[in-house]
């Protein structure tokens, strides 16, 4: 019976840690949130990125949904071509992670 309530526990927490796990979400729905205010433009949040590193160009953008938030990620390389990950909040456009790539 132990055996059981333990599998059972186990299993409650993985399912529980799936379901908080970042969702990409596709172009369409990045569009809607966009056109509805929701989130900040493409541009501006991109703009955002690149004055932390002037004179750098994007690779690679990507929104998810974390926890609740929409994080807008940034792949990006500076002028010194050092590659760059940030990860900005769409909604005020804070910068909440800028690390170097490895």
């Amino acid at each position: 019976m132990k055996k059981l309530a333990t599998l059972f526990a186990a299993t409650a927490v993985l399912a529980a840690a799936g379901m908080a796990q970042a969702r990409d979400l596709g172009p369409d729905e990045a569009l809607k949130l966009r056109d509805a205010g929701t989130i900040q433009s493409f541009e501006k949040l991109n703009a955002a990125a690149l004055a932390k590193h002037p004179g750098g160009t994007i690779n690679e953008t990507e929104l998810e949904e974390e926890y609740g938030r929409y994080i807008y990620q940034v792949e990006l390389r500076d002028a010194q071509s050092v590659q760059w990950d940030l990860e900005l909040d769409a909604i005020s456009g804070q910068i909440l992670k800028d690390h170097q790539d490895d």
